[in-house]
Formats: C-alpha cells, sequence, structure tokens
C-alpha cells in the first residue's frame, strides 16, 4: 500500500484499485466464458458427428480432438466445458459491478475466490492430464488456464489486501509490490513444462 496525506490525515492507498480487479474478473470472466462456449459447441458437433474435426486440432500435439473423447474431459458425467459456461460469466458480472461501484460484501468475495480455488486446482489436474496421460493440448483450454492463473493470483492479494482473507501482513505487501510477476512466472512455469514434455516434436518444427 501507498501512504498518501489528504488533509493533514495519512490515508492508506491500495495497490490494487478496486478498478484494476474490475476489469481483469470482467476480461477474465469474458475470456473464460467465450472458450468454455467454443469448447461446446465443438463436442456437440463431435457427438453429432464421430469424424468432425474440431478447429482446435491443429496437429497431433495441439489437438484438442483427441481430448474431448476421453473420460478426463467429462470428469463429473458432463462436458467440463459447462463447468466454465456457468462460472466464468459469474466472474464477468462480478467484475462489471466492481467497475460500476458496487461495493461487493465480505462473503461474496470469499465465494468467488474459493470457486477461483477449485477452478485453479482442476486446470492443473487438466493440465496433468494433457500433459502426462493424454500427450495432447487443447488451445481453447490453455486460454483458460492462463485466465485462471492470472484471476486466482490477483483474487488472492485482493481479497488479502482488503482484509477479507487472513495472511501475513509482511508477505502480502511484498507480493503486491511485484504482483504482475506472480502470474507471469507462473504461466511461464507452465509454458516450460509443455516445451519439455513435446520436446521431440517441437524441434522437428524448427
Amino acid at each position: 500500500m501507498t501512504a498518501v496525506l489528504r488533509e493533514d490525515i495519512t490515508v492508506e492507498e491500495p495497490v490494487l484499485s478496486d478498478r484494476l480487479i474490475g476489469w481483469l474478473l470482467t476480461i477474465g470472466g469474458l475470456v473464460g466464458a467465450l472458450a468454455a462456449f467454443i469448447l461446446t459447441v465443438e463436442k456437440i458437433a463431435l457427438l453429432k458427428d464421430p469424424s468432425y474435426t474440431p478447429s482446435c486440432s491443429i496437429n497431433p500435439i495441439l489437438s484438442c480432438g483427441s481430448i474431448m473423447t476421453t473420460g478426463q474431459a467429462e470428469v463429473f458425467g458432463f462436458p467440463n466445458p459447462l463447468i466454465g459456461i456457468a462460472a466464468f460469466p459469474v466472474v464477468a458480472a462480478t467484475g462489471a459491478a466492481v467497475l460500476a461501484g458496487v461495493r461487493l460484501p465480505r462473503w461474496w468475495w470469499l465465494a468467488v475466490q474459493a470457486g477461483t480455488v477449485f477452478g485453479i486446482a482442476f486446470v492443473h489436474w487438466l493440465m496433468f492430464q494433457s500433459l502426462y496421460r493424454i500427450g495432447a493440448l487443447c488451445p481453447y483450454c490453455m486460454v483458460v488456464w492462463v485466465v485462471m492463473i492470472v484471476l486466482f493470483s490477483y483474487l488472492v492479494l485482493y481479497n488479502a489486501e482488503r482484509g477479507h482473507l487472513s495472511a501475513p501482513a509482511g508477505l502480502t505487501d511484498a507480493l503486491l509490490r511485484v504482483h504482475s510477476v506472480v502470474p507471469t512466472v507462473w504461466v511461464l512455469a507452465v509454458t516450460a513444462l509443455i516445451g519439455v514434455e513435446f520436446w521431440d516434436y517441437w524441434r522437428t518444427l524448427l
């Protein structure tokens, strides 16, 4: 936080403004919802015609068609993208409400945070399955991976800064000073895992 002096009163300005978190939630929610919608449309097309080639099946590695036919694509008995269709609009609506100046209660922020905890755990399980069990990547799914990493990282910091979550002040302040580094390093680490796992294929393209 940055201390500023206003009319002889020192006020702590938050590092993560409501406007910043509002835009992150709105854009992230819309991008995630769009990716989930496209995946659902592709899944329906594949169900109608098993010979259909999804638009995100580009090569042997970038092939969501290979993933859609696996059990991992329907963990809860229905296509995974339906979770995104239900959840991401809530995230986008939360961001829009913040941008409109609505003061959301603590329980709402904790509920959204709980949703991102489930989401980040789920996408990392899907990452593992894609990399080490199925051996293929879904481009639209990877968009969701990035969205979830960014949303989770910033929501944790925002909620900690606003006091919605209990966290060590020193750790929170340190992470807030480099808030963009957290999701950036995270995404780069995932990218590195992808590069290493499929290196034999990537080098044939060089």
